[in-house]
């Protein structure tokens, strides 16, 4: 538990440190807005930039690795949200952001230490090519839903339109876009640009996770238990079990990689979820509650995992 322990501590005292920030009045009921609108406008593109164009597509479009993992999250999605729509009903927002909260892992600053640790180098690749499939298609498609349910009541053709242009316009697709196209068309990143973004880019993840701790001051940590409870069982039980089964069963690949899909899966929702919902004004709590009670539970759901997988 050692090892994990060093990588989830920091992440949920980070978290700690907001909260106790608000608490004692350092920061104002604001902060964690300002903040978080930070994150969403600009240490996330330069870090979505940046990430998408160092890696070459050939070694993105891993076929069994990527259907392994997102299928994994695909059905887990598809639970999450056909249960919430019934048991935990509200509106199309706030059902999908129960299922990003459900599937959407903390690959950057939890899977790529974890699969380091675990695997070497040989590690690095899984790990960044599930974060970028998190932030470039799973986090795009979570726009779609927000974007639907904002214009929601107006003609389908007038839906379609503010969608696409609610899409095109959101600075993380469009940094993942321009990343894309950079490293598609083999174009070199310049040291200047690529260490402004480096720079950028670091201070999402802390920033994010600052601003949950902030937006906590003066909620409810228990309210809507059932449902976030719900959560995090699909985020670390269901979601790594329906991977495991399609890693290492359905789809041939390298070990190491089977192994990369099964541990991405199983990590701890991750802080963009609450960055989205809080951009969008809708399932803020909730999403925030599954995202630390996630972190805290999978200390032992990932030490588990590790035993269970010969690491460590």
């Amino acid at each position: 538990m050692g090892p994990i322990l060093n990588v989830v501590f920091p992440i949920f005292a980070i978290m700690a440190a907001g909260y106790a920030a608000g608490r004692v009045g350092i920061l104002g009921a604001s902060s964690s807005e300002a903040l978080n609108r930070f994150v969403y406008f600009i240490a996330l593109p330069a870090l979505f930039f940046v990430s998408m164009a160092r890696v070459s597509l050939g070694e993105v479009f891993n076929l069994p690795f990527l259907g392994a993992y997102g299928g994994g999250a695909a059905a887990t999605f598809l639970i999450a949200v056909i249960v919430a729509k019934f048991a935990f009903p509200n509106r199309l927002g706030a059902l999908g952001l129960a299922g990003l909260s459900a599937i959407f892992s903390n690959t950057g600053y939890m899977g790529i230490p974890l699969l380091l640790l675990a695997f070497g180098e040989a590690g690095m690749l899984p790990a960044i090519i599930s974060t970028i499939l998190n932030g470039a298609v799973i986090m795009a498609f979570g726009i779609v839903l927000l974007e639907m349910d904002v214009h929601q009541g107006k003609s389908p053709l007038v839906v379609l339109k503010n969608v696409g242009r609610g899409v095109v316009r959101s600075p993380l697709v469009l940094s993942a876009a321009a990343g894309l196209t950079v490293s598609g068309l083999g174009i070199p990143l310049p040291q200047a640009v690529g260490t402004f973004c480096d720079i950028l880019g670091a201070s999402a993840g802390p920033c994010a996770l600052f601003a949950i701790g902030l937006f906590m001051v003066g909620k409810s940590p228990t309210a809507g238990m059932t449902e976030v409870s719900w959560l995090v069982f699909l985020k670390l039980l269901i979601q790594p079990l329906i991977t495991w089964w399609l890693a290492f069963h359905v789809f041939t690949m390298d070990p190491v990689w089977a192994a990369g899909a099964l541990v991405q899966s199983a990590l701890p929702t991750g802080a963009l979820v609450f960055v989205l919902a809080q951009q969008y004004d809708i399932y803020v709590q909730r999403s925030t509650a599954a995202i630390m009670a996630s972190t805290v539970i999978s200390l032992f759901t990932l030490s588990a995992l590790f035993v269970w997988l010969g690491i460590g």
